[in-house]
Parts: structure tokens; C-alpha cells; sequence
């Protein structure tokens, strides 16, 4: 993707913030079927780090990343913004689907633009922001395109484009990628390193891939069966260069493994190594 000639990576990237930014604690979650989806689950999300949740199917990742976005209510327990319980405002979400649910009949500039029409936020006065959002993702010129014209990695990236129009400070991720061919996800991964780097957001990722856990990461979260849990947490170094070099390095296979070893032992119930 072209590098962005605009101002919206330089403001984001000028106001990343650091510390805690939120605490998830002791949080119970229950459907209506009774299917216990979280119980007494507990995590930390720094700001501008690059959080993956990692585990099997039905574990309750999805479910977390739902109660950050504020879509569901936990059973018990809290969210507590910044650290602080009292504080029940959250920052500017972007939520990025598996499916990107693109509206068929309208093309990729007003599909870019819905989350500020619905704030209310007219068609001109957004026009500046779709087209920077466009450009870093690189879909400039497909602006007028519909949906049905593009694959599978370009309507991903209006979907990505749409969660950025927002400006969020936190953006979250439901399995993207997890859909597409293996050519097109390493793609779509490499543009997601830039973007974060560019844009100073933190990142919510949820993924089954351990390979993709580590190589978009700074820290991952592997979840054991449901009800969901943490069973173990993996930092992987920021200052690694995330490339096709480190997709072949030790560095690279070494923590694949580490991270492999931690998912065994979670599903199979044993403490992480």
C-alpha cells in the first residue's frame, strides 16, 4: 500500500498514549442458553500494544472482544477504563468483523463512510476523512467500486478503512483474515504492522493461527477451553522487524514453538511451560 500523504497518520501517531488502558476483572459470561462462556476471567490491555487473544474455537475470545466494544454485557465483574472503575467511558472503537459486511449496493466510499453517517456526519463534510482512510489502505482508486467487484483482501481492507474513518485510539479485531488465501493474509498482515505502527493505536486480535499470533504481536494471550481463561501470556520483542526476513527466522520459529507449546498445554488443562 502507498505510503499516506495526509495529516491522519501524523495526528494519530502524535497522540499514542502509554500506560494501562483498560482492566477486565473477574468477569462471568452467561447466555441466555446457559452456555458459560467466561468465568472469573481476568486480563490487562496496555495502550499501543498489540494484544492477540489465542485459542481454540468456543474458548471466549470473541465474547471478550465484544464486552471491550461495549455489544454485550458482562454476567459479573467489571471493566474498568484506565484502571479505574468509575470510569465508564470508553475511547473511540473500531471493530473490524470476520466478515467485512459491506451494504452490496453502495460503493466503497459510502460503505467507508456508514459509522459517520450514523453519527450523523454528512456525505461532504466526511468526504476528506473516507479519502485518507482510502489512501492507507490503499483503495484510492476503487472508490466508486461495488463490492461484487473486488476480492476477497480488497473488501477486507474497505472493512479496516471503515473502522479507521472513526479515528480510534483502540481498535479491535474479530479473525479478519481468517477467510482468505495464504498470499493475501501475509499481505493483509504486513499492512496491519504498518498501519499500527503509523497510527499509534492499540490493537485487539483474534486469531486460531499461532503463526499469525506471533508475527503481528507484541503480546498474546492464550486462552484454555470454555469457560474462557487466560492460561498464559507471551511477550514477543516490539523491536523485532516484522518482514519476510522474520516470517524465517529463529527468533521467529523459536516463538512459534513457545506459543504452540503454551496452546497444548491450555487446551489439554496442564500449566504453560
Amino acid at each position: 500500500m502507498p505510503e499516506p500523504s495526509t495529516g491522519f497518520a501524523r495526528q494519530s501517531a502524535a497522540s499514542g498514549a502509554t500506560g494501562l488502558l483498560l482492566k477486565l476483572r473477574h468477569i462471568g459470561k452467561t447466555f441466555p442458553n446457559d452456555v458459560v462462556a467466561l468465568r472469573d476471567f481476568n486480563l490487562d490491555l496496555q495502550a499501543g500494544e498489540f494484544l492477540t487473544l489465542l485459542g481454540p474455537s468456543g474458548c471466549g475470545k470473541s465474547t471478550v472482544l465484544r464486552l471491550i466494544a461495549g455489544l454485550s454485557k458482562p454476567s459479573s465483574g467489571a471493566l474498568a477504563w484506565g484502571g479505574n472503575e468509575d470510569v465508564q467511558e470508553r475511547p473511540t472503537i473500531g471493530f473490524v468483523f470476520q466478515d467485512p459486511t459491506l451494504t452490496p449496493w453502495s460503493n466503497v466510499f459510502d460503505n467507508v463512510w456508514l459509522p459517520l453517517r450514523l453519527r450523523n456526519v454528512g456525505r461532504r463534510q466526511a468526504a476528506p476523512r473516507i479519502d485518507e482512510v482510502l489512501e492507507l489502505v490503499g483503495l484510492s482508486a476503487f472508490a466508486k467500486a461495488r463490492p461484487r467487484e473486488l476480492s476477497g483482501g480488497m473488501r477486507m481492507r474497505v472493512s479496516i478503512a471503515r473502522a479507521l474513518v472513526v479515528r480510534p485510539s483502540l481498535l479491535l479485531m474479530d479473525e479478519p483474515f481468517a477467510a482468505l488465501d495464504e498470499i493475501t493474509r501475509f499481505k493483509l498482515n504486513d499492512d496491519l504492522v504498518r498501519l499500527k505502527q503509523e497510527l499509534a493505536m492499540t490493537v485487539v486480535f483474534v486469531t486460531h493461527s499461532i503463526f499469525e499470533s506471533v508475527y503481528l504481536s507484541t503480546r498474546i494471550a492464550v486462552f484454555g477451553e470454555r469457560p474462557g481463561r487466560v492460561a498464559a501470556t507471551i511477550s514477543i520483542d516490539s523491536s523485532l522487524r516484522r518482514d519476510g526476513d522474520f516470517r524465517t527466522s529463529v527468533a521467529y520459529a523459536e516463538r512459534c514453538r513457545e506459543v504452540s507449546q503454551a496452546l497444548t498445554g491450555a487446551i489439554e488443562g496442564a500449566p504453560a511451560p
